[in-house]
């Protein structure tokens, strides 16, 4: 029997379909295996990893193992789907060819890798060899599995370290932050190799924005006319008051032009989409992971290409005018058609050789997707689109005016062509006017204004941004950042977007920085994604790479103060619980858990104030505050359903009107 192995169930059902044409779906353990007509080949599907690396079970006890023990348990390999492994098993008694058809990945070769060391087990000595495929469309999967391939375990090891060195990472520094704070159970607090640093950044940022200092400047504007009006600044930024109305007061009724250039410019149209690219546009109306599962979908229902990709330019192997075509007769029909008037690629700076940049492969109407897969397919197939259309065309206008001394400037830019804009239209159109002068031409000054304005402090990250921002500093894969920041937010980190850090985050990084700065730096988790790549070259072993975080992990160890540590982690944690002031008191009023959760006082006990709060869902305090008392909203995240916000002394007071009401 030909054994095949991919990593989903979905997956393993549209290969059969693709390889076998008409297939029997028979179950082992109740796993769905498919077979072809004559019972000689199989396709299985995982759930991805059904291998887990893990400590001992008894190091799970947090109080009573000493965290330097982590740094010498031997780890081992648990099953954690065990009806698979099962159903492996079975199949592999009767296989004497096993076909490895996951992800061509590095987590999608170890997963692979997992499933033919439990088929070794079985058959030590079945033949094994590897199939790699970018979309799941009939042509691309014959493709792949008549050019199969030897395993990469180079590229399995790989992934094998991260896992090793992030289990190590995560266990050793969340337990140090949490017993060092108290924090157990469902709300300990998390640190990882990833993630430390890239909440460091976010948290630095509001840093920045909390202690800016705002610098007052003043700005002259003017408005002046030939037979058409338009408007310009003065080419100075005035510091000083009296600098400006001197200035100001110069500009007299009439102004010369000194020089005028107009010229065409090209607009290049976007690159093609890979990982990080995809998940900035896509993070600007959804969030990043979720737009990642929804492109798995889509890549599994073949529609698109693999979804996780460093790659920015097309593969002469991609017959690109093909696929553009198949799109003359769907909702994109005018798109295409720009994009065949033009076909010519453009490039990204980024070229590898294991998949392709993100791109369309399949045709869906939009009554067939749901409304978040809809905007996700037609973001992939307007960039792709857009990457084979003509550039944009812009006239540009550039003035230089004297106003008896005082130089203005004055930009304008017209579309001309709009190109790859007609496609593409997530970006905006703005067209600044701005009338053809002529050097020398007297323009009269119609009106004049001298503004105050302050500088203003850095905007906080988007989900865009830090994306962007980590794959700068090497933070990361383009397959895990989008759930690095995920977990920020699962853990009570960050809140919104644009990013806003809470008190805890401050907390946690301040603790940080001052006892084990080093967790918080991108050196050290750069450098390892570094090994990574020299795994996957054959460069280097990965017991050096392990043993490098055991001793980088032994000494922050050494040298943090863990009294110090939890001492800043339970008062940011305070700070973070606080939502208001006590009508009675005018002490901090917090949100408390005992016995249920409500708010209390500070002052407890000498004041018995409270407020009830709902005792399911999560809560979170936003942070928005109420217009009328200056209490932060609360906003309720329920098991099902949708989200709600609340201020909590407006429904106290509102209950006890009610209550007066009912006792009258």
């Amino acid at each position: 029997m030909w054994l095949i192995i991919t990593e989903k169930d979905n997956t393993a059902r549209r290969i059969a379909g693709i390889l076998f044409g008409k297939y029997k779906n028979e179950k082992i353990n109740g796993i769905n295996v498919y077979l072809s007509s004559d019972g000689e080949k199989a396709v299985i599907g995982l759930k991805g990893h059904i291998v887990e690396v893990d400590y001992p079970a008894e190091y799970n006890n947090w109080t009573k193992i000493p965290i330097e023990s982590l740094l010498q348990a031997d780890l081992v390999k648990k099953i954690k789907e065990k009806k698979i492994a099962d159903a492996i098993e079975k199949l592999a008694e009767k296989a004497d060819l096993v076909t490895i058809a996951t992800d061509y990945d590095r987590e999608g070769e170890l997963i692979g890798y997992e499933a033919l060391e439990i088929i070794r087990k079985v058959r030590p000595d079945i033949r094994a060899d590897r199939a790699k495929y970018s979309a799941i469309t009939p042509d691309e999967i014959r493709k792949a599995f008549s050019n199969r391939a030897e395993l990469n375990y180079n590229l399995a090891k790989a992934a094998e370290t991260r896992q090793i060195v992030d289990l190590m990472w995560g266990a050793v520094l969340t337990r140090l932050i949490s017993l060092s704070s108290g924090r157990m159970g469902k709300n300990f607090l998390s640190v990882g190799r990833v993630q430390s640093p890239t909440l460091r950044f976010i948290v630095d940022r509001e840093k920045e924005i909390r202690e800016f200092i705002p610098t007052p400047y003043w700005e002259i504007t003017a408005v002046f006319s030939n037979s058409e009006k338009f408007s310009a600044k003065h080419e100075k930024r005035f510091l000083k008051k009296e600098e400006a109305e001197k200035a100001f007061s110069r500009i007299g009724e009439t102004a010369v032009v000194r020089k005028f250039v107009e010229k065409n410019v090209k607009e290049a149209k976007p690159t093609p989409f890979n990982t990080t690219e995809f998940l900035r546009e896509a993070g600007k109306f959804m969030p990043p992971d979720r737009a990642m599962n929804i492109a798995e979908n889509l890549y599994m229902a073949g529609l698109i290409s693999y979804p996780r990709t460093d790659n920015t330019v097309y593969p002469a192997s991609i017959n690109l005018k093909a696929i553009v075509k198949k799109f003359l007769n769907s909702e994109f029909a005018k798109e295409a058609e720009i994009a065949l008037s033009h076909m010519k690629p453009s490039r990204g700076r980024k070229e590898t050789k294991d998949h392709p940049p993100i791109h369309p492969v399949g045709i869906a109407r939009k009554s067939e997707l749901s409304k978040d897969e809809w905007r996700i397919y037609e973001l992939v197939v307007r960039r792709f689109l857009a990457t084979l259309s003509p550039d944009a065309l812009w006239a540009v206008r550039n003035a230089e005016i004297d106003a008896n001394g005082e130089i203005f400037r004055a930009n304008g830019k017209k579309l001309l062509k709009a190109g790859w804009r007609q496609v593409y239209t997530y970006v905006k159109t703005e067209e600044t006017h701005l009338p053809e002068l002529k050097e020398g031409e007297i323009l009269r000054v119609l009106s004049k204004k001298l503004e105050e304005k302050q500088t203003k402090p850095p905007s906080r990250y988007t989900m865009s941004s830090i994306i962007k921002l980590m794959e700068k500093y090497n933070l990361g894969t383009k397959s895990t950042r989008h759930e690095i920041l995920k977990k920020l937010y699962t853990r009570g980190y960050v809140r919104g977007n644009p990013l806003k850090p809470t008190e805890v985050a401050f907390a946690v990084i301040d603790a940080l920085k001052s006892e084990a700065e080093v967790i918080t730096l991108p050196d050290m988790t750069a450098k390892l994604e570094e090994d990574m790549d020299r795994i996957e070259e054959g460069k280097l072993k990965q017991e050096r790479v392990v043993e490098e975080s055991r001793d980088f992990l032994s000494r922050v160890l050494e040298t943090a103060n863990r009294e110090e540590l939890g001492r800043r982690i339970i008062e940011g944690i305070r700070k973070d619980s606080v939502v208001g002031r006590c009508p009675e008191c005018g002490r901090d009023l917090l949100i408390r858990k005992v016995k249920g959760r409500f708010i209390g006082c500070s002052g407890y006990p000498d004041c018995r104030f409270s407020i009830p709060l709902p005792q399911k869902g999560r809560l979170e305090i936003t942070a928005k505050k109420c217009k009328e008392h200056g209490f932060s909203v609360l906003r309720l995240r329920p098991s099902r359903g949708k989200s709600w916000t609340f201020c909590p002394y407006c429904g106290y007071l509102e209950w006890k009107e009610k209550e007066k009401k009912t006792e009258a």
